[in-house]
């Protein structure tokens, strides 16, 4: 038999963050608990600000039974004598039942002791109340509150509980609330509760009582009402998926409604606006074009024949905050970028104030600048200049602007382009598939940052264990990885390590070249035997890498290439040993050694265009060798002619080596 399930826990408003951040794991907790009191069933998930809601269409109404089966020690070890032994007495202890219960069988080709029982399931209504107790426990938000005279806790008080088996009540008790057959609909509408007689009729019930229960059907309604807006209007509404998923979060029943602010106010840069708007207020910012208009966007959850009170408030509320922003921008204008006061910030524990890490910056910047010939006068004005926005009252403010407004401020005061185009783009890129910098220039600048972080956390032992990363030293490298790439720089790991690890406290130079090695072979999507190979050859060159894995993928991804390796991994078994690669053409008897040693001299003396050209030519030596092994006895008694031929292998070997190791390859 099967039945409707309905769970409503109804709560004070949740907060939409920690909801959001839990969501899946929300969802996945249910689902586990289903599978652990088997009854695993197909259900709907879904929240609004006051309650969290389950709805199965069907359940069981009972447990399948289950079936024990286990199987014990033999039975010479199990008994003595006819007497229990300690091992059998365990046994049955296990089992909770006394020895004499016990039967055999054959387990593993000896007669072994054995117990099987059938477990007849509990009905469903009989386990509701500890399953949901089991799922709200399971939901960690960080903060949790405790209310009245309760000792346990949850994210908000809870103020009403639905469990109802088709359209029964469950008898079911959550932090001193029972479960009833009444629910809460929109405080607007009514503040008393709403008997729900039939499952069937929940939904409609909270919709009549202005209450969306789907989140998809408030955030199609929101977007319907976004797309309507912009059309009267000819404006388009920027949509933050975040701010909309949580604007989804904390409404009941949304209504989109576009508001104005003075257009005084468009002076300040346009992300000063859009982040005042967005944290403070939730609002979306309005665009005309591509210049930010003088309007906002508010998602409201209020019930009114006349929205214009609720648009006017809006704009009340948004002014003080802009002309505060105002405030602080004209401030930090007439005091200039100044880099004053940083000496007294600490960056660090064992790396000094702001002022050092600048100071370290600015030599990791200069070296950089030598080696890809840019003016070092101008990239030291930049990395100095670079924090300076720390000291302003705008990002003491909004700390996500810093850097942005550094680069406002040296606009104002007319600094060169490249300057200040490094400074807003000094952390770039923030993620992975985020924007990079637009210039070698502003790509000097971010490096020099990330190398600071990375090689100044190593050295002072903060270095990532396991998942655990809390300064973003991966991200630093997939960072510097990305510009390396875009920018095509020539960046030797070993040489670029060794060269800035003088600023620092010693540490091991190999392990922070092994995180690099291993960062990059995650951020390469290809067979890993062919990235081990390609590292094998003690390439540390990071472009280098890249170009020899994409060569050696696309010859390694042919349909011919799994014959051709039987041939090259004897190629790399027979020269693992060889030590001296002198190769005396005199010594030479047969044509097939001649053959194959002319052929290999005319490849290597050439100039390829690239690395996948060097290879197919390597590769095609594979006839030849086929031939060579077939006619030639490498290990000849002859010692001198066994180390000559050796030598020639050996040779062709390290000419794969100096592009990959073809011995790692696996396919």
């Amino acid at each position: 038999m099967r039945a409707q399930l309905l769970v409503e826990v109804g709560v004070e408003e949740l907060p939409a963050i920690p909801l959001l951040k839990i969501i899946d794991n929300i969802k996945s907790s249910w689902s586990n608990i289903l599978e652990k009191y088997l009854l695993a069933s197909d259900f709907d998930f879904f929240y609004t600000p006051r309650r969290l809601v389950l709805i199965h269409k069907e359940i069981s109404l009972k447990q399948a039974d289950s079936n024990m089966e286990l199987f014990g020690p033999p039975v010479a070890i199990a008994t003595k004598n006819g007497i229990p032994t300690p091992a059998g007495i365990s046994f049955a202890n296990k089992c909770g039942v006394e020895f004499s219960a016990l039967s055999t069988t054959v387990d593993r080709g000896k007669e072994a002791l054995y117990y099987s029982s059938t477990k007849e399931g509990v009905d469903t209504a009989s386990l509701l109340e500890d399953m949901i107790k089991e799922w709200i426990e399971s939901m960690s938000f960080g903060k949790m509150m405790r209310w009245g005279d309760r000792s346990d806790e949850f994210i908000r008080p809870i103020r009403w509980l639905q469990v109802r088996l088709d359209d029964g009540v469950v008898d079911a008790e959550l932090f001193g609330v029972k479960s009833s057959n009444f629910t809460y609909v929109n405080r607007m509408k009514s503040f008393e509760k709403q008997e729900v007689v039939k499952i069937s009729d929940f939904e409609s019930i909270l919709r009549e009582g202005s209450v969306l229960l789907k989140p998809d059907d408030r955030r199609g309604l929101i977007l319907g009402e976004f797309a309507e807006l912009q059309k009267e209007n000819n404006i388009t509404i920027e949509i933050d998926e975040d701010l909309l998923d949580e604007v989804v979060a904390i409404t009941e029943n949304p209504k989109a409604l576009l508001g104005k602010f003075e257009e005084a106010f468009l002076t300040l840069p346009p992300e000063v606006i859009i982040t005042s708007m967005k944290e403070n207020q939730r609002y979306f910012p309005v665009f005309n074009g591509d210049k930010l208009s003088n309007h906002f966007v508010v998602v409201s959850n209020a019930l009114t024949d006349d929205y214009s009170k609720v648009v006017a408030g809006n704009e009340r509320v948004l002014k003080p905050r802009l002309s505060d922003a105002m405030f602080f921008y004209q401030n930090d204008l007439k005091r200039g970028l100044k880099i004053d006061g940083l000496e007294l910030v600490q960056f660090m524990d064992g790396l000094g104030t702001v002022i050092d890490k600048i100071d370290r910056e600015e030599k990791i910047a200069l070296y950089l600048a030598s080696k890809f010939g840019i003016d070092g006068k101008k990239i030291s004005q930049a990395v100095r200049l670079a924090k300076a926005d720390l000291t302003s009252e705008m990002v003491y403010e909004f700390t996500e602007l810093q850097g942005l407004m550094g680069y406002y401020y040296a606009k104002a005061l007319n600094l060169d382009s490249d300057v200040r185009l490094a400074i807003k783009e000094q952390y770039m890129p923030t993620g992975e598939g985020s924007e990079l910098p637009s210039s070698i220039f502003s790509a000097i600048v971010a490096m020099a940052i990330k190398l600071d972080t990375l090689i100044g956390l190593f050295s002072v032992g903060k270095i990532p264990t396991g998942s655990k990363d809390p300064f973003a030293l991966r991200r630093a490298v997939n960072g510097i990885v990305r510009i390396v790439l875009e920018f095509d720089l020539p960046f030797d790991i070993d040489e670029m390590i060794q060269g800035l690890a003088n600023e620092y406290k010693e540490f091991d130079l190999k392990q922070l070249k092994a995180f690099m090695l291993e960062r990059i072979s995650k951020s390469i999507d290809m067979n890993p035997s062919i990235i081990n190979a390609v590292l094998s050859s003690n390439e540390s060159d990071i472009v280098k890498i890249f170009k020899k894995c994409e060569a050696l993928n696309s010859i390694v991804s042919g349909n011919d290439f799994k014959d051709i390796s039987i041939t090259f991994k004897r190629v790399a078994n027979i020269s693992k040993d060889v030590s001296d690669f002198n190769v005396d053409e005199d010594k030479f008897e047969l044509d097939e050694e001649k053959d194959l040693y002319t052929q290999f001299k005319n490849i290597i003396s050439k100039k390829h265009e690239s690395y996948e050209d060097n290879l197919k030519a390597l590769f095609s030596l594979k006839e030849l060798l086929d031939n060579y092994f077939d006619k030639v006895m490498v290990n000849s008694d002859d010692v001198s002619l066994k180390n000559n031929r050796l030598a020639t292998i050996g040779q062709i070997y390290n000419s794969f080596k100096n592009i990959a190791d073809i011995k790692e390859i696996t396919i």
